[in-house]
C-alpha cells in the first residue's frame, strides 16, 4: 500500500497530529442546531470534526462543557465586541444601532448561530442548567449592552425619555422572531422571512419611535 493510498483510506484523525478546539466547537454548533441539546452525542461531534472521541475529551469534559464553549465562542465574544463600540463610536446612536443590527444579521441571524435561541427555549425546562448559563452569559449582558445604548441616545438628546428596559425588549423582539422562524417554521413555509428587509423596516420604526420630539 502506498503512502498516498493509506492517507485516503485511514480515518481522518489518524492523519492529523493535532486538532484545534475551534474545529470541534464548529462541528458541535452544527450538530446542536440540527438535533438539539438532548439528541447531540459527543461521538457524533467528534466524527463531524474529524477527531477521535478521546481527543474531544482532551478539551471538553462533557456535553455541557462543550455547549458552553460553543456559546461563548459564537455569542459571548460577539457581545463583548459590540459592547466595546459604545464608548468609542462618534456618530449618532441610531447610526450605531443600525451598524450593530446589520452586523447581527451577518454574523448571527443569517448563520447557524441563530439556532441557539430556539434550542434554549425548546429545552430549558429539561436542562435548566444550560438555560441559567444562557441567561447569565448571553441574555443579561446583551440586555445591559442595549440598555446602555438606549441611555446613550437619551443622554445625548437624540432619543425621548423612555424606559431603557422596555425599549430593549421591543428592539430585540424581531431578532428573536427571525431566529425562531428560520429554525422552526421556515422550512415548512412557502414564504421565508426576508431578514434584511425586516431589519430595515424595524430600524425605520425604531428611529421614528425613539426620536426626541422636535422643539
Amino acid at each position: 500500500m502506498t503512502v498516498a493510498t493509506k492517507s485516503k483510506t485511514e480515518p481522518r484523525w489518524t492523519r492529523r497530529k493535532e486538532a484545534r478546539p475551534e474545529e470541534i466547537t464548529a462541528a458541535a454548533l452544527d450538530i446542536f442546531v440540527e438535533r438539539g441539546y438532548a439528541a447531540t452525542r459527543l461521538e457524533d461531534v467528534a466524527t463531524r470534526a474529524g477527531v477521535s472521541k478521546g481527543t474531544l475529551y482532551l478539551y471538553f469534559a462533557n456535553k455541557e462543557d462543550l455547549f458552553k464553549a460553543v456559546v461563548r465562542e459564537v455569542l459571548v465574544a460577539r457581545l463583548a465586541e459590540f459592547r466595546s463600540h459604545i464608548g468609542t463610536f462618534k456618530g449618532s446612536t441610531i447610526e450605531l444601532i443600525r451598524i450593530m443590527l446589520r452586523a447581527w444579521w451577518e454574523q448571527v441571524g443569517s448563520t447557524p448561530i441563530s439556532g441557539i435561541p430556539k434550542l434554549i427555549l425548546a429545552e430549558a425546562r429539561n436542562f435548566p442548567e444550560i438555560a441559567r448559563f444562557y441567561l447569565e452569559e448571553v441574555v443579561r449582558p446583551g440586555q445591559e449592552t442595549l440598555a446602555a445604548l438606549i441611555r446613550r441616545g437619551i443622554e445625548r438628546g437624540e432619543f425621548r425619555d423612555i424606559d431603557p428596559v422596555l425599549a430593549v425588549n421591543l428592539l430585540t423582539a424581531p431578532l428573536m422572531l427571525i431566529c425562531l422562524w428560520r429554525n422552526s417554521l421556515e422550512p415548512c413555509s412557502a414564504e421565508p422571512i426576508d431578514g434584511p428587509a425586516l431589519l430595515e423596516a424595524h430600524l425605520d420604526l425604531l428611529e421614528r419611535g425613539l426620536a426626541a420630539p422636535a422643539h
